[in-house]
């Protein structure tokens, strides 16, 4: 098997930390590392006492998933380097198999793996490039929707059955499995986006300069969703629409950015508005608390996204 680094970024999530470094370390992979992003409920003191014999890299605050993810790159040497969130397990062998189908497939730079609920739920795993018009055609309750109409369902990237190796725009960063060659030729992730569209970023580069992206069932990783995002949510809905902004200033141009920056400004108003009708129909203080929370969220990410 080709030698597999493993790099864990992990942030507040501890006990969940412990248990994805036990699975890892059952791989026997040739160097483990943990970047923790500044975490404040003890996991770097945990990694010291239970592990001492993995490497930690401890950010005095939280520089975002893809600066963390340079950092692992630039600390580790194996050719190939399986990046993990804090919050998920992986399966047994699932390490060799996922060396193995990058070795089967020289031209494919990132493969994801199959992500799974702890309760053994699918997840989605892959999705399509951002669109100018994504505000209009991607929200969860239309996701939702989808999975129950079959006709649709298995031609949509986040809905389908998840069983059989394909080509994908790009995969979820829950679980990335690099080529560190790929990885070093685009110069790695883009440390401006600080949470959510660095794996489309990273992967639409990686095509740009021909590499593949592929998702591969050869293995599931289990994935505790919104560990570390949940300790937050104004702040990470905030992170998501300024990265989105990002995006689309980064990858679109002429007619299809001045559409971007339309519909996104559309989007951020929509939310606006839904934040205050459910707070309007909700007597729970604390529910309503937070709706006016996300709406000024919302709100702010319209005012910056106005055209020059």
């Amino acid at each position: 098997m080709t030698p597999v680094a493993v790099a864990i970024i992990s942030w507040n999530t501890r006990d969940l930390l412990s248990q994805c470094l036990q699975s890892v370390l059952r791989e026997r992979p040739a160097e483990v590392i943990v970047i923790d992003n500044g975490s404040a409920d003890g996991s770097s003191d945990m990694v010291r006492q239970r592990f001492p014999g993995v490497r930690l890299s401890v950010n005095p605050h939280n520089p975002g998933f893809g600066a963390a993810g340079n950092q692992a790159f630039a600390q580790t040497s194996a050719p190939y380097l399986l990046l993990l969130n804090g919050d998920t397990v992986v399966r047994p062998g699932g390490l060799e198999a996922m060396a193995g189908y990058l070795d089967q497939h020289p031209a494919v730079g990132v493969v994801g793996p199959r992500l799974v609920h702890p309760d053994g739920r699918l997840q989605s795993s892959c999705s399509s490039f951002p669109h100018p018009l994504l505000p209009l055609v991607k929200s969860k309750g239309l996701t939702r929707l989808i999975r129950h109409i079959p006709v649709v369902r298995d031609r949509v990237l986040d809905t389908w059955r998840h069983d059989s190796p394909k080509r994908v725009p790009w995969v979820v960063g829950a679980a990335l499995f690099i080529r560190r060659r790929a990885f070093e030729a685009v110069g790695g992730f883009d440390e401006s986006f600080h949470l959510y569209f660095e794996e489309p970023d990273l992967c639409r580069r990686m095509l740009m300069a021909g590499w593949e992206t592929h998702f591969a069932p050869v293995t599931d990783v289990i994935h505790v969703e919104g560990a570390s995002t949940q300790q937050r949510p104004s702040e990470v809905l905030w992170a998501w629409a300024e990265s989105y902004r990002r995006y689309n200033e980064r990858h679109f141009e002429g007619s299809r950015l001045v559409l971007a920056r339309r519909t996104y400004r559309w989007g951020m108003r929509v939310r606006w508005c839904r934040e205050w009708v459910r707070c309007a129909l909700t007597l729970d203080p604390d529910a309503r608390s937070r709706h006016i929370a996300y709406a000024g969220v919302w709100a702010r990410a319209a005012k910056l996204a106005r055209e020059p």
